[in-house]
């Protein structure tokens, strides 16, 4: 049997991890949420929960990976005992990479058309209004989108047809060095604004005021549905470059490292956007459109705008294709793993496969801007965003962590002594985390799972959001019945 392979260096590990981690939630919506919800006094409670609920979710999908030397396409095969059904739970993964991909793709190309535009001057001079018209007219041109969309799948792919250390860690590590230079100098540029102190405190200082204002509830259950989205777990995703990973270090560890480059990224992203929003007069929590449509403003008022609007654009470009590359790798694995082909076929196939599957949504805003799946003024991509973001990543999550402390599963011993292997910081075997990763941890997520259909729905009524809930406790149902399934033996 051909050997894993293995990271070249523990950086290069990190940096991918984190590569796969930070994304367009981090740079995009991070900063608006802080705008609508209250600033520091958001990234207060957001901290907390990134602790207490993204961390323990990413130690079991990076266990899951490393001590089967496997993709998901496999991980629950190998560890589960014989007789068991949680294999099956496999293809929450696979669709959920897929899925993801088939809009994720779309939005990296708008960030390349976005730095193309910005650095040929095609933004420059605009008003307010022509810069709206200027995004518009990019979603109603299929063509324009499909070849920026076909220009980041390629180029994602062919980094992973280099392989794990030659291509996606070598180019990754390029791609987040770069990024984090950028992001600190668009960062200090903007904290010298005129006008940005008032942006600086309002991001750094906690008023608590703002978020009565909002509502406490709504805050809390808006930072927990960021700090458990913001990781990319649940799909696999981490659990492919735990497969990776050499058994040196414990895992505690590495994952503390991840999210803090994770929360890095996201703050910084908020040290650029909030100050700047601040010294031109523009509502921090205008939501999706302040990334294509405010902060072109912006740059187009600024003094040397066209350079850091540039700047910005690759900064969001190399964010969007990291997790791009990532998920690619781990699409890759399943291939590799299940069927044993080899890494350039499987890039080949699955080169045009994503291309095509891509297609619809990015037809779903011009040629098939009829389709409107989930209501009125839905789209494609709407729907496979939901699809993802509100079942696959939360049911995944749940099954990792059920997976990893459950005894028809791999079980929470066989996962804390994978989890410390080797050194550095350590996972607490203390009863009190046993019965939090068994019986507190997964009821967060089902909140977090429910609630997100029930303020999806609620806009169109009782009717409709009662008939969607009901689907989703049939998924949930549907799940618990495969993990309570007894294993007819121990240990395969």
């Amino acid at each position: 049997m051909k050997e894993r392979e293995t990271f070249g260096s523990r950086l290069g590990f990190l940096l991918v991890s984190a590569g796969c981690a930070i994304g367009i939630g981090n740079v995009w919506k991070f900063p608006y949420m802080c705008g609508q919800y209250g600033g520091a006094a958001f990234i207060v409670i957001y901290l907390i929960f990134l602790a207490v609920l993204g961390l323990p979710i990413l130690i079991c999908e990076f266990a899951v990976g490393r001590a089967s030397r496997k993709g998901m396409a496999s991980a629950f095969e190998i560890l589960e005992p014989a007789g068991s059904q949680w294999h099956r739970l496999k293809w929450i993964s696979i669709l959920g990479c897929y899925l993801l991909m088939m809009f994720y793709t779309m939005v990296a190309g708008w960030m390349l058309y976005y730095a193309f535009r910005t650095a040929t001057g095609k933004l420059a001079g605009l008003d307010t209004d022509q810069v709206a018209g200027a995004f518009s007219e990019m979603l109603g041109s299929a063509p324009t989108m499909t070849l920026w969309m076909v220009i980041a799948v390629v180029f994602s792919f062919l980094v992973c047809v280099l392989g794990l250390k030659n291509g996606v860690e070598k180019i990754t590590k390029v791609m987040m060095c770069v990024l984090i230079v950028l992001m600190l100098a668009l960062a200090v540029h903007s904290l010298f604004l005129p006008g940005a102190a008032q942006g600086v405190s309002f991001y750094l200082v906690p008023d608590f005021s703002l978020i009565a204002k909002v509502g406490i509830g709504t805050v809390v259950y808006a930072a927990m549905s960021q700090a458990f989205f913001t990781l990319s777990v649940g799909i696999g995703a981490m659990a492919i470059f735990g497969s990776y990973m050499k058994r040196e270090h414990r895992l505690a560890g590495e994952a503390v490292n991840i999210i803090l480059l994770d929360t890095l990224v996201a703050l910084m992203a908020g040290f650029i956007i909030i100050p700047a929003c601040f010294a031109y007069g523009v509502e921090p929590g205008a939501g999706p459109s302040l990334l294509f449509i405010t902060l072109p403003n912006v740059f187009n008022n600024m003094a040397n705008g066209q350079i850091w609007g540039t700047c910005f654009f690759i900064f969001m470009s190399f964010a969007a294709l990291s997790t791009v590359i990532a998920v690619f790798e781990n699409i890759i694995s399943f291939f590799m793993d299940m069927l044993g082909w080899e890494r350039k076929k499987t890039v080949a196939v699955n080169l045009v496969l994503i291309t095509l599957l891509s297609l619809p949504a990015v037809l779903g805003f011009n040629v098939l801007s009829f389709i409107q799946p989930l209501g009125a003024g839905t789209g494609i991509m709407d729907l496979e965003d939901f699809l993802v973001s509100s079942n696959l990543l939360p049911l995944g999550s749940m099954v990792f962590v059920l997976f990893c402390v459950k005894k028809n599963g791999w079980g929470f011993q066989g996962f804390l002594e994978e989890a410390n292997a080797g050194v550095g910081l350590g996972f607490t075997g203390a009863g009190w985390m046993r019965f939090y990763m068994t019986y507190i941890l997964p009821l967060i997520i089902m909140v977090v799972y429910l609630k997100g259909y029930y303020d999806f729905f609620r806009p169109q009524g009782m009717a409709v959001t009662l008939r969607w809930m009901v689907f989703a406790v049939v998924l949930l149902a549907a799940i618990f019945l495969v993990i309570m399934k007894k294993p007819s033996q121990r240990k395969k």
